[in-house]
């Protein structure tokens, strides 16, 4: 009955908790975080629309964790604003990366592939 009721007072802050804290086991003192394993990655799909009524087809496929190059040069100049508009939601919405490729070529990649672009140097 007195555990319990040291226990109360614990914890009610009318008394102090005297028992020692012991120090974690030996092999829990080097825990480290692991990293999930990166997905490979095995297709690319290229997007060639005619009209911004196709755009369901970038969808499908960035879902599937697909990088999606797109080439709008098919495209009027609103329907190609209206397609980069709704690519550029889509990859926040589904946390990705969208850059411009040259011209009207994007590329809508998934949030595990890396993209690494060359810089040319001034000389």
């Amino acid at each position: 009955m007195a555990g319990g009721l040291k226990k109360a007072m614990v914890y009610l802050g009318l008394a102090e908790d005297n028992q020692e804290l012991h120090s974690a086991p030996s092999g829990m003192s080097h825990l480290r975080r692991v990293p999930h394993p990166k997905q490979q990655m095995s297709e690319i799909f290229t997007f060639h629309p005619k009209k911004y009524s196709e755009v369901s087809g970038i969808v499908e496929r960035f879902r599937q964790n697909i990088p999606v190059i797109i080439d709008m040069s098919q495209l009027s100049d609103t329907d190609a604003r209206r397609m980069i508009d709704f690519a550029s939601g889509l990859s926040q919405g589904l946390v990705g990366k969208i850059e411009r490729v040259v011209g009207k070529v994007f590329l809508l990649s998934p949030e595990h592939i890396s993209i690494s672009t060359e810089s040319k140097k001034e000389e």
